[in-house]
């Protein structure tokens, strides 16, 4: 064999995998590595269209209906607290925090260092007494 002829035929697929010692015969992945060009050696899901493994894409693409999805992001809440809901009176309440904290700053009520890293959605910058007149008013109404 010279060296310009490659022994894999990369046109045809293998429409079988034998598994178990050769006692199982099932269809086989016709996903293709890029790099080497070879055929995929898992065996295709019985309820992929395109014959894939569950690693090239044979599994489901996830719920399509209103209702389908909503049991989704209902299965996937962990004690309530993740929910949207949940996440978005956290960033709530971590915005005003931010805003006393800048109050306190401007009216030399603390040294303690600031608080780091990115600010919570909703977060206005209080920067002249002014602010932190409102800020106030919008706390107690």
């Amino acid at each position: 064999m010279d060296k310009t002829s490659n022994p894999i035929d990369k046109t045809q697929y293998a429409t079988y995998a034998i598994l178990g010692g050769g006692r199982i015969f099932c269809l086989r992945c016709t996903a293709r590595s890029v790099r080497s060009g070879e055929q995929c050696g898992k065996p295709a899901m019985k309820s992929s269209k395109t014959q894939k493994c569950t690693h090239h894409g044979g599994r489901s693409t996830g719920a399509t209906t209103s209702e389908g999805k909503q049991r989704i992001i209902d299965a996937n809440l962990t004690h309530g607290q993740s929910s949207r809901a949940a996440r978005e009176e956290h960033s709530k309440v971590s915005a005003r925090l931010s805003m006393l904290e800048d109050c306190m700053y401007l009216l030399d009520m603390t040294t303690a260092p600031r608080i780091r890293g990115r600010k919570p959605a909703g977060y206005v910058p209080v920067r002249t007494i002014d602010d932190v007149r409102e800020v106030l008013r919008a706390l107690t109404s």
